[in-house]
């Protein structure tokens, strides 16, 4: 279970909070307010693929191949990495396809992540670890980054 909160506290969390941000990074990145509008659709759009694919493609994946939902995750969290580098460089060109990319594995990760879930403790307590899934994303990875803030004062 240690695992998987680390993996959803800094995998989903650190997507979750590129994409919270999309907007005020194209921003000074000098991208027009249509563009920016433009990111945000991409990216509900393929959230919304991400979420359905996953779906599909991880059940398939496990009846035919064999091959574990958590490995699965660990794939779509490595397939972040290009997306979050493509906006660390600070190059205008490359935001189109991170937004396509990051909003695609969050779409992806956080269904998966809930199966996962599920999975390991069954359904009698799901709907208490369902919020505590959804806590574990945004709201750790956030004070992590405070409590680093406060030490460095």
């Amino acid at each position: 279970m240690l695992l998987l909160f680390t993996a959803t506290v800094f995998g989903v969390g650190g997507t979750l909070t590129a994409i919270d941000n999309m907007g005020q990074i194209g921003e000074s990145l000098g991208y027009p307010q249509r563009s920016v509008a433009t990111f945000v659709s991409l990216i509900s759009i393929w959230n919304y693929i991400g979420r359905v694919a996953a779906g599909f493609a991880s059940e398939a994946l496990l009846a035919r191949y064999r091959i574990p939902r958590p490995l699965l995750v660990a794939g779509v969290l490595l397939l972040t990495v290009p997306g979050h580098l493509r906006i660390a460089f600070g190059v205008p060109g490359p935001l189109y396809a991170a937004s396509v990319l990051l909003g695609f594995c969050f779409g992806a990760a956080y269904p998966m992540i809930l199966t996962i879930i599920s999975e390991l403790f069954g359904l009698k307590y799901y709907s208490t670890l369902y919020n505590v899934g959804n806590v574990a994303s945004t709201r750790c990875y956030r004070d992590s980054f405070l409590v680093v803030d406060s030490w460095r004062r």
